[in-house]
């Protein structure tokens, strides 16, 4: 296992939890200020590192190229490995569908305004759809190399964005406190899923190998990376914005236009564009080698290529027709994402870590996430507490956000 694999590793971890979604947090945690939405991110942040740390206990047990719909079968049996499999698949055929309708527009935005071409919008969603699935297709040394690329052109999109918006920061605007009971329950899903890596952890653990120090090393930077990222970002954004003005931008592009107004500088929008356009590209790719690595294995695909071939059709494809003909169908189930991200991130791996605990008791060369059944309890009441936000939100007995 060499550095270079760490250090791509980790890069794909930081690029698929720094979503395009990233932007909308000022959005979700308007209404909280800076202090509490900072705090509640900490605290999300924990969370998901905690239940990353018990999937690589699961997996040191495991064969190297062990995905989650065999973890789940060989330690909760059938009915976990379908609820795994569900979750899983909608999951991330939702998110996929998601990147492919946003990321086609955006690409075709670009191909007709920037490079005077006259294309349809289907064609610009099937080519920018062709380009991450070969990527994806050949393996995760190629999503690695691509992705250590575009991440870099994202970290200089975010310093440009920063840059611009940093001397217009003010203290004032940082100290403001919620402003409404329950918005902090209200936010909790979707800070929750701007933390959602996991379904990646499988693929880099076939990358890697079962080093478990260098896995760690891995999951702890790879996830702290997008929270320094992401305090950055809503030190600039709550800083330069007054809390009445963040709230009264209910939407992303609202909020872009808000931010270019007020510091009469269209870069401010060009770098958020093509920050968000780079994000959803990251994000995508390494959302789909998690589903493309966990429908080889559900599927018995081998690594031939032909194999390859028919599980890049099985991965891409379906997304790809929604994104064409329904995208309002899996764009409205993205409102489910939060909750099948805790059947997934949390749930899953706290019943594989217990039942693992039951077959091998005290065994002091295995790699133990501390904490014991009290800490699995405390992050299992706290998947319930996001889904409780969730259906809570969707019942319109607390505030929507985000």
């Amino acid at each position: 296992m060499t550095m270079n694999k760490t250090l791509g590793s980790t890069l794909i971890i930081a690029g698929t939890t720094i979503g395009a979604g990233m932007l909308a947090l000022p959005l979700a945690s308007a209404g909280l200020g800076f202090a509490t939405a900072t705090l509640a991110m900490l605290g999300i942040w924990a969370l998901m590192i905690y239940t990353a740390l018990l999937m690589l206990e699961v997996h040191q047990h495991a064969d190297q190229n062990a995905t989650l719909h065999t973890l789940a079968h060989q330690l909760l049996g059938r009915k976990g490995q379908i609820i795994a499999s569900f979750a899983m698949m909608f999951l991330f055929y939702s998110l996929c569908a998601a990147y492919i309708a946003g990321g086609g527009a955006q690409l075709n935005d670009k191909l007709n305004n920037w490079m005077g071409m006259n294309v349809s919008p289907q064609t610009g969603t099937i080519v920018f759809t062709l380009l991450i699935a070969s990527v994806v297709s050949v393996g995760t040394h190629s999503v690695d190399i691509v992705n250590r690329i575009l991440f870099a052109l994202k970290i200089i999109a975010l310093a440009t964005m920063l840059f611009l918006l940093a001397p217009h920061v003010k203290g004032v605007h940082l100290v403001d406190m919620p402003v409404q009971k329950g918005l902090l329950l209200s936010a909790l899903p979707v800070i929750f899923t701007s933390f959602g890596f996991h379904g990646s952890i499988p693929s880099i653990v076939r990358y890697v190998g079962l080093d478990m120090k260098a896995l760690r090393k891995i999951m702890i930077i790879g996830s702290a990376t997008p929270l320094m990222i992401y305090v950055l970002w809503q030190v600039a954004s709550q800083g330069v914005l007054s809390q009445p003005d963040l709230m009264a931008s209910t939407t992303l592009g609202s909020f872009i236009a808000t931010l270019s107004a007020m510091l009469h500088n269209p870069m401010v929008s060009q770098s958020v564009s093509i920050f968000a356009d780079l994000a959803l590209a990251t994000s995508f790719l390494g959302v789909s080698l998690g589903l493309f690595d966990f429908l080889s294995d559900s599927l018995n695909r081998g690594n031939q290529v032909k194999g390859r071939i028919q599980t890049a059709m099985i991965t891409f494809l379906p997304p790809l027709g929604f994104a064409l003909f329904y995208p309002q169908g899996f764009i409205m189930a993205l409102g489910f994402a939060a909750i099948a991200l805790v059947i997934l991130a949390i749930f899953l791996p706290v019943a594989m870590v217990k039942a693992q605990r039951k077959q091998r008791p005290g065994n002091d060369n295995d790699y133990k996430v501390r904490g014991g059944s009290p800490a699995l309890v405390l992050v299992t009441g706290i998947g319930i507490m996001i889904i409780s936000a969730q259906f809570l939100q969707m019942a319109g007995i607390i505030p929507a956000v985000g």
